[in-house]
């Protein structure tokens, strides 16, 4: 089935958007918190099925410096097609011209990000709302 691209919100039911997560898994994220965080996104990337949501991801972006590509999310029935592959396509355009374009991936999904070109970094840190849990699944270390 051929795939429909969208960048608009105009459409998005955020009820699917927030199921699309949780089965990718990537997390129970809040339809009201997805609004927020993809409203405030400068690039968006919805792929659909026959009208269904099956992928989707979204950049924050300064427009000059630095776009940080997140949430990046394909149903499982879809992962392994190439799908992702090409969401981050679409963000890697839509954010060319940016001085450094940056993600964190979830752990063991590095290689897959390598492929575009993506480096770790050495300096990159972070604050979660739940350190311990940061830790226990990998996105921390004391190092």
């Amino acid at each position: 089935m051929p795939i429909e691209w969208s960048e608009s919100l105009d459409d998005v039911d955020w009820n699917e958007l927030a199921e699309l997560y949780r089965q990718a898994p990537l997390g129970n994220k809040t339809p009201q918190g997805l609004r927020g965080a993809f409203g405030n996104s400068m690039f968006r990337c919805f792929a659909r099925e026959e009208g269904r949501l099956v992928g989707v991801g979204r950049a924050l972006a300064d427009g000059v410096d630095c776009s940080y590509l997140c949430d990046i999310a394909v149903l499982p029935s879809h992962q392994g097609t190439g799908l992702g592959q090409q969401i981050v396509e679409r963000l890697l355009k839509l954010s060319r011209g940016h001085k450094k374009i940056i993600l964190y991936a979830v752990p063991g999904k590095e290689p897959f990000y390598r492929r575009f070109g993506f480096k770790r970094m050495t300096t990159a840190m972070a604050i979660f709302e739940n350190q311990a849990l940061a830790f226990e699944r990998g996105y921390l270390s004391e190092g």
